[in-house]
């Protein structure tokens, strides 16, 4: 089952269970989901819409809004929408695969830097681009950039 498909199938459970706050952040994903699709239409993309490993990207992007969105509130003192924000990223999470721990993370570095044949730091964009093949949703990118920039240096 492609991950379009069990996000679809979430927003029928949920809207079953009339589970409003699961129900909303599903269609917003969906809806996300969809925009891009006509986006990369005109790009001249597949009638089928966009990959799933784009989808992992976009719900990561999503999941790093509500965090910032969250810290925003919290320090505004808006804790019950920081609380709506950071329940959302526990829905958009049940989505990604799970996240790898620092160490799996520095193994999986090590162990791209070793296949790309990487020497320097001119190569970190091809050691980044391997890892986001592999790695999508399952890292944040974020941080895995000064990881792989200290290991080139």
């Amino acid at each position: 089952m492609s991950l379009r498909d069990s996000i679809n199938d979430g927003l029928k459970q949920s809207m079953k269970a009339r589970d409003a706050a699961r129900t909303s952040t599903l269609r917003l994903i969906s809806a996300a989901i969809r925009d891009r699709d006509i986006a990369a239409r005109g790009e001249g993309a597949s009638a089928e819409g966009i990959a799933d490993g784009e989808i992992l990207a976009l719900l990561g992007k999503m999941v790093r809004q509500r965090q910032e969105s969250a810290k925003i509130y919290e320090e505004g003192g808006r804790l019950e929408l920081a609380a709506k924000e950071l329940s959302e990223i526990t829905i958009i999470e049940d989505f990604l695969p799970r996240q790898l721990t620092a160490a799996e993370t520095e193994a999986a570095i090590a162990a791209v830097i070793a296949a790309t044949g990487a020497s320097g730091i001119r190569d970190m964009g091809k050691v980044m681009a391997a890892l986001k093949e592999t790695y999508t949703g399952s890292m944040d990118f974020s941080t895995v950039g000064a990881a792989v920039k200290a290991r080139l240096m």
